[in-house]
């Protein structure tokens, strides 16, 4: 059962606490549903995509540089605590799938100010990420075809995947299938290429062992310090992998895809980021200058292969817009969520005889397109403060998401444990060991120059967010006391 399947008024009398858990919280005016137009494969391609961003191909040899070979704990460090979460938030989506995901949950468990919050919080990180791709699309296609200026193929990328996401559901879900599908197969065949030439069995390469590991410094070359610096940029890597339960809701069979996806994002982590970047710093040397640009380019280069550079471009193009595409998608669910619940607009929350909520995506496309805007006339002033105040956003949901768990899996043991199909290992100490790793994460972050400036604006978003759910909440208890009057 998914979001839309909100209580109507002329539903047969039933326990409200059942019928809150089981269909979501009562929608505020939405005039319509959304469709279930998501197939099984297109959940499955959404949930292995959501975990491979251009930053891997890209963004990761910064991190390489930075800490050396230790970048591997980074990356399992990291990688552990989106599991976890992951897990939590399968267990939650497994039993009441909805198109507000995590925000729905924290709604229930926590509080509407808490839903309200990280909400809001998450639908304003993914309107900069649109700035953000679209900008990073831009540049690569104005490499190809310089004739056409950046910001107009800002506005042309922009442009053609706000079409798509307004067609259909099931538009957004084919396209996100290819675009996965060409990310899989590009890391797969680093993986094939990369492991025959680690071991020697390429022409012109010889077996490497184990000295780019620990022959340049040693393991650690910086420090275990270092490792942790590292993992303030992997953690944000991960962002995206709670995309298939917002999509739940608009597939088939919602239980089913969010439990195969909760179990398999350790062999997704384990497999497409630990494989790859441990093939990296095995083939080359981690203080090496190619490596601080793209390093699977440079991993491909020094092997041999010819056009790598290009052939790489082609793929982070394709990172950069299933990326767009899927922040497009997911902003516009979150907002339509919002509305369902009253808290933003109720215009929100209505959709097209095909299913889509098209106000929601508009309204998320057009913040999208400001900060595009802002990302070309004012990008150290304007668009640094946006980019900025959304860094920490990605671990402000994981804590809530962590302590909406707490709580709902005591409702759903109460009022429908068999619903309670996918659950939360050694529950509740892993629940409680991830809200520590979260918490030695942000004060972590504190300690290091740029992560102390993502935090402090992110704070402050979150402060101007919950003001404003204290505001709402006010006016809607207000107008909930007159109502009984009139």
């Amino acid at each position: 059962m998914s979001a839309e399947t909100t209580t109507s008024a002329g539903s047969p009398p039933v326990d409200a606490a059942k019928q809150q858990l089981q269909h979501g919280a009562p929608g505020h005016g939405g005039d319509g549903h959304l469709k279930a137009g998501l197939k099984n494969r297109h959940l499955s391609m959404i949930a292995i995509g959501g975990v491979i961003g251009a930053g891997l191909f890209v963004g990761s040899g910064a991190g390489i540089a930075s800490t050396g070979p230790g970048i591997l704990l980074s990356y399992t460090l990291a990688g552990v605590l989106v599991v976890l979460v992951m897990r939590m938030l399968g267990e939650m989506a497994a039993a009441d799938p909805q198109s507000g995901s995590f925000s729905a949950y924290a709604d229930r468990a926590l509080g509407r100010w808490a839903g309200f919050t990280i909400g809001w919080l998450y639908w304003f990180f993914w309107v900069v990420v649109l700035a953000v791709e679209a900008t990073a699309g831009a540049k690569i296609l104005n490499n190809w075809v310089p004739g056409v200026p950046q910001w107009g193929w800002a506005l042309i990328v922009m442009a053609v995947l706000t079409a798509t996401n307004l067609f259909s559901v099931a538009s957004y879900g084919e396209f996100e299938f290819w675009f996965a599908g060409i990310k899989v197969v590009a890391i797969a065949a680093f993986l094939v290429i990369g492991t025959l030439a680690a071991f020697g069995l390429l022409p012109g390469t010889h077996a490497v062992g184990t000295e780019n590991l620990v022959g340049h410094g040693g393991f650690l070359p910086h420090g275990m310090g270092a490792v942790f610096t590292g993992m303030l940029t992997v953690v944000f890597a991960f962002m995206g992998s709670e995309i298939v339960t917002l999509a739940a809701g608009e597939s088939e069979d919602p239980e089913k895809a969010v439990s195969k996806a909760t179990n398999s994002v350790i062999w997704r982590i384990g497999v497409f980021y630990l494989g790859s970047i441990l093939l990296v710093v095995t083939l080359l040397p981690w203080d090496s200058a190619a490596v601080k640009g793209s390093p699977y380019v440079a991993v491909l280069e020094h092997i041999g292969i010819p056009g790598a550079g290009q052939v790489m471009d082609v793929i982070v193009l394709t990172a950069v817009l299933s990326c767009l595409n899927s922040g497009m998608y997911t902003a516009s669910r979150m907002a339509f969520s919002l509305g369902q619940r009253g808290d933003a607009p109720k215009v929100f929350a209505s959709v097209t005889d095909r299913g889509v909520p098209r106000v929601a995506i508009l309204c998320s496309v057009v913040f999208g397109f400001i900060a595009v805007f802002f990302n070309y006339t004012s990008p150290d002033t304007v668009f640094s403060f946006l980019l900025n105040s959304s860094g920490a956003v990605a671990l402000f949901v994981w804590l809530v998401i962590c302590f909406s768990q707490l709580r709902m899996r005591k409702i759903i043991e109460r009022e429908m444990p068999e619903r309670l199909t996918v659950r939360m290992w050694l529950y509740p100490y892993l629940t409680w060991t991830a809200i520590g790793m979260i918490g030695f994460v942000v004060a972590y972050m504190f300690t290091d120059a740029d992560g102390r400036k993502q935090m402090y604006l992110s704070l402050v978003a979150a402060a101007i967010v919950l003001a404003a759910s204290a505001v709402v909440g006010r006016r809607r208890r207000q107008a909930a006391a007159v109502e009984p009057a009139a």
